[in-house]
């Protein structure tokens, strides 16, 4: 399929930001009706919390838009990361003192509105970069900004069905089915 002109969605950058918007959408609405704390509570044996996940998916895609942007060099070396910074990382898990679902929602919509306006005018989402260092990636690999757009839905529905588990668990609301 060929990329139009000026800029505009064509039908496989409609079809990316579609599942990504339903995706997104399970996700956020694993959090309905629920308070702050509600959304803070571990309610299985994972460490995982319905705020957390949300928090933990926001950072996500910022970052990876971040490097279809500018590369590596905005992603941190993962085999260089000190127990500090692996304890920071784990933060995103959680629901800190002082954070609010509002709050958590309201970012993940804003990291969101910047990832649909880069899908909707990148030039090329063959555009590829380096893999940044991290024992999980296979030395050398690139990543178009295709590939990583397909990562991004991937960990997003992910984690969705994580949080559906999880509401399930805390008052038994399913979510997706």
């Amino acid at each position: 399929m060929t990329e139009t002109t000026h800029n505009t969605v064509t039908d496989e950058r409609t079809d990316l930001l579609e599942v990504l918007a339903k995706h997104r959408q399970f996700l956020r609405f694993t959090t309905h009706d629920l308070t702050d704390e509600q959304v803070g509570r571990r309610t299985t044996a994972s460490e995982l919390c319905l705020g957390g996940l949300i928090k933990h998916v926001t950072s996500a895609e910022r970052n990876w838009v971040g490097f279809i942007q500018h590369g590596p060099s905005i992603m941190p070396d993962f085999t260089a990361m000190t127990e500090a910074d692996w304890a920071k990382r784990a933060d995103e898990f959680r629901m800190l003192p002082g954070e609010t679902l509002a709050g958590v929602l309201a970012e993940y919509e804003e990291v969101a509105r910047r990832t649909d306006e880069l899908v909707a005018t990148l030039p090329d989402l063959n555009a590829a970069h380096p893999l940044p260092k991290a024992p999980w990636f296979e030395p050398g690999a690139r990543w178009s900004a295709r590939r990583v757009l397909l990562h991004i839905i991937a960990e997003t529905t992910q984690h969705a069905g994580h949080a559906d588990i999880i509401r399930e668990s805390l008052d038994g609301a399913k979510t997706m089915g």
